[in-house]
Order: structure tokens, then sequence, then C-alpha cells
């Protein structure tokens, strides 16, 4: 199984965007580093992680040398994604080789991000090497507020035990901050009651299965290469994209992210998954609040739409973009209990 506990060394890594390295950001750097050594963690930044914007955006291959380089390292207990971005799937031909694959098979540990890290899940997911999915450096442990989301503070202790997780709807949810200099360190989010709580939409009220998913927007781009032509045939040639095996009796979990996409538009890349078979065999969808709230009700109205009345979906789930964030570990067994309002992930 595999967990964290005092005195572990953790490894920050940009794999996407290189924010992290920016001057603008040295706040939010030592704001992170501070909250991670809270946890009695040891915080430690591959070589390329700190090079900004331009130099890690020019060489994917940096990127891929760094997490490699992570994974054979002993001493590191756990990798955390700087922050997420969208174009890490140009790393899978430097990952996915076969010595690259046997290292990370050798050495497999703690990994966590979202967003675009969603590709980095699906690689390590062919490796079988479990994952979680929620939380980032910059987002979650860089949170300018005076102390972390409490929601999300309590779902990273809990990689400490070896408990299952219990997750229920957070009883409070946050807007995404619209200043992130260093002017607003010290000021907190602005809160809201969440009123709506888990939703089920459609299907049985219980379900259960291993976990799957991501992004829908990541999910989508491997398909089409919408941003970036060579994505969707970089797709092909490593098989990123969830296969059938995967989806089997799973529970897909899918959210979308800061660009809040239209409903017209949000609608074309749910039947464009569809047609691609990622509803097909799974027995049960959990979905993600949209942050802010944006396009709350016209989304539901689109899943239901678009999607074959007996697929059960659970909706306005605290996973993703929106605030505050939970995990959740990819290939774990969970079960969702929506009478109950209530979703169980066993441990791995």
């Amino acid at each position: 199984m595999i967990h964290l506990k005092q005195g572990d060394k953790v490894a920050v890594v940009s794999l996407s965007a290189g924010t992290l390295g920016e001057s603008f950001c040295s706040h939010q750097l030592t704001r992170g580093i501070e909250r991670l050594e809270s946890f009695g963690l040891e915080v430690v930044f591959m070589p390329h992680t700190l090079k900004g914007i331009d130099f890690v955006k020019a060489h994917p291959n940096k990127r891929a040398e760094d997490l490699i380089a992570a994974f054979q390292d002993d001493s590191i207990k756990g990798i955390v994604c700087a922050i997420g971005g969208d174009d890490t799937f140009r790393i899978a031909p430097y990952i996915l080789t076969e010595e690259n694959k046997e290292i990370i098979r050798k050495h497999p540990k703690f990994f966590m991000g979202y967003s675009d890290t969603t590709i980095n899940h699906l690689m390590l997911q062919q490796l079988g090497v479990p994952s979680y999915y929620g939380l980032s450096f910059l987002t979650c442990f860089a949170e300018l507020g005076n102390g972390m989301l409490p929601y999300s503070e309590a779902a990273f202790k809990h990689l400490f035990t070896t408990d299952a997780f219990d997750y229920h709807a957070s009883e409070v949810w946050y807007e995404e901050r619209t200043d992130f200099s260093l002017a607003a360190l010290g000021t907190e989010r602005v809160k809201h009651q969440e009123v709506h709580g888990y939703e089920l939409l459609q299907g049985e009220s219980y379900f259960a299965g291993k976990l799957i998913g991501g992004c829908v927007e990541s999910l989508y781009d491997l398909l089409v290469g919408e941003r970036y032509p060579e994505e969707a045939m970089i797709n092909q040639q490593y098989n990123l994209f969830p296969s059938e095996s995967q989806l089997e009796g799973a529970i897909l979990f899918l959210e979308t992210s800061e660009e809040k996409p239209s409903p017209k538009h949000f609608k074309k890349m749910l039947e464009l998954l569809k047609a691609h078979g990622l509803f097909k065999d799974i027995n049960g969808l959990i979905f993600g609040k949209p942050q802010d709230e944006m396009y709350y009700e016209e989304y539901k109205a689109v899943l239901t739409e678009v999607l074959d009345e007996s697929l059960p979906i659970l909706y306005n789930v605290n996973i993703g973009h929106a605030y505050p964030k939970m995990l959740l570990q990819y290939g774990a067994h969970a079960e969702v209990d929506a009478n109950e309002k209530r979703i169980k992930v066993a441990r791995l």
C-alpha cells in the first residue's frame, strides 16, 4: 500500500506548465514548501521544476527526465505535480520507453496531481502504478489564505494512514481567486454554503467499481488534438486514452476545467467521448462540481441528455478544479451510495 509518513521526502515536478518557477510565484513557492513541511515532509524540487514557463514548454524531454529521476530515487517517497497545463502529452515518448517503464514499475510511489496531469495518470495506469487525482502544489498547498482549505487538508492527511477514504460532500465551496499576487497573501477565499450536496441525476443509487477518469477537456483533446494536432497522433501511438479493459466495470470520474466550457461545447465533448466508448461498459459516473458553480444546471441537463438513462450519475462531487478538492486513487475500489450521500474508497 502506498502511503506517506513523517520524515518522507516528496519531490515537486513541473510536467505541464512551468509556472512555479516564475518570480511572480515566489511567495506561493515559499507558502507551499511551508505547508508540506508542516506535515513533517521534506520537500525537494527536481532539476527542471523551477526553470520557468518558457524552458519547461520548450523541453518536454527535461520534464520527463525529472519524473523518471524522481521515481528512480528510492529516497523520494512521493511526487507532487506543481500545476496542470495543456501539453504534458509531449512527455509520453520519453516516459514510455521500455527502459523508463521498467524503472517506474520497479519503484512505485505516491503520485498526485489533476487537470492536464490526467494524461500522466493514464501513463502510470498502463504500468500498473496507482496514483491520486486531486491537489497540486500551487493550487492547494500554496493556498494564499492562512491555512489549507480544511476539506482538502483532511484528504491529504488521510494519506498518512492506511484507512479507506470515506467522503461526504463538503459543507462549503469556494470561488476561484482572481488575485494570486503577493498582495493577496493572507486573504481568504470567498466561501459559500453548500446547498446541493451530492445529487443522483439518474440510475441506481448504489454502484461500485475501480476508479478511473480525469478532466473532460484532457480526455477530449487526446482524441481530437484541438489544441495541438500532434496530441491525437501521440495518443494513438501510445494508447493513452482509457482502454476497454480499464473501463469495464469501472467507476468513471470526470470534471471540467477552469476554462468553464459552454454547455454547447460540453455536449460536443461528451458526445465524442461517448462515441469512443468511454461510457459503454462502466458501472457508474461520478461528476465533479463545476468551478464557481458555472453552468451548474446546464451541465446536469447535458449529462442526462447525452448519456444512457440507465447509467448512474452522481453529480456535484468535490473533485478537480472546484474548491475544495478530494483525492481519488486510480484503480482503487470505490462504492457510491447516493442514499447515504457517501463515497467510500478502499486503499491500494
